[in-house]
């Protein structure tokens, strides 16, 4: 005579597995609001910093989708790690959670990093009056920050203000060795204000090249053309 199985360890394993399936909806959701668990003073731990420049090779190579799951892979409670996070949001085009991750951010810290984070996401959103006033305040509280002015010297641009924007752009590249996206940013502001001078010492100083160059004037073109 056949022995029955207890049901219930059929149903306990479906039971399991049903859990196990439960997606994290602070991660899956596109709609979901994320609570940022942050400490505004809270220190950058060796062990945290490894993670972070780990994340920050992966933008490096452009790699944005990669970079968030990893920084979702295990959070943490500084304003570094959320500024990061709010920013890969922005470049993944979750734009909605992007802007509450900062404003959590702002609510809480009131910091540079909620304020560019803000205005970033302002920029993407058509909203230049709004992300020029978060990024004149982030650049008045981080005022070294090569990328803040970049960004804000951007914002500046898209607005038609191109001889402020020069200044600001021209410290972004100075901050920056030469490097980064101010470089382009810079020449176009150039370009936009007929500035052969300010170009000319792109070439001698920076050795900014013909290639360079045109793709500064096809940018400039598509600035033009939209205000």
């Amino acid at each position: 005579m056949a022995v029955k199985k207890p049901i219930f360890a059929s149903v306990l394993v479906a039971f399991l597995v049903g859990c196990a399936s439960q997606p994290n909806t602070s991660v899956t959701s596109p709609t979901a609001e994320l609570k940022v668990d942050v400490r505004c003073k809270a220190r950058v731990a060796p062990e945290e910093r490894v993670e972070l420049e780990m994340v920050d090779t992966l933008v490096a190579r452009n790699q944005h989708f990669a970079a968030l799951a990893r920084l979702q892979q295990k959070s943490q409670q500084n304003q570094e790690y959320w500024g990061r996070y709010g920013q890969l949001l922005a470049k993944t085009e979750r734009l909605d959670q992007s802007e509450s991750v900062f404003q959590q951010l702002f609510d809480k810290c009131g910091s540079s990093e909620a304020n560019h984070g803000l205005g970033l996401v302002s920029i993407k959103k058509g909203k230049l009056g709004t992300a020029i006033r978060y990024l004149e305040a982030a650049v008045n509280q981080n005022p070294s920050s090569s990328q803040i002015r970049n960004d804000y010297g951007y914002a500046l641009l898209l607005r038609g203000h191109y001889d402020l924007a020069k200044g600001h752009l021209r410290t972004a590249l100075e901050l920056n060795n030469g490097n980064g996206t101010a470089r382009q940013n810079l020449a176009v502001a150039y370009l936009l204000s007929n500035d052969d001078q300010g170009l000319a010492m792109m070439q001698n100083v920076y050795h900014f090249s013909d290639d360079e160059k045109n793709y500064a004037q096809a940018i400039a073109r598509q600035i033009r053309s939209a205000q």
